[in-house]
């Protein structure tokens, strides 16, 4: 994804846009990201199941792995 600073930005901003691809462009300040401009077709859609058959579960997902045993010591507890 191009990068480019925020004063350039302002100097180029309409080149940029006419140029504008689908990744989008990335303005940063100091060095560090502020904002990102991307066209206005572009969808996060595509982002769906993308990751299908690129990535494996290993063990229990809804487990944190630790074994927790918890005893209710409320007054009307039953035995």
């Amino acid at each position: 994804m191009q990068r480019i600073n925020a004063t350039k930005f302002k100097e180029q901003c309409l080149r940029l846009l006419d140029d504008l691809g689908a990744e989008g462009l990335v303005i940063t300040k100091r060095g560090r990201p502020v904002a990102k401009v991307i066209p206005i077709g572009s969808s996060c859609v595509g982002l769906i199941g993308s990751m299908k058959g690129k990535l494996t579960v290993k063990g229990d997902i809804l487990s944190t792995g630790i074994e927790w045993k918890a005893e209710s010591k409320h007054r009307n507890a039953q035995p």
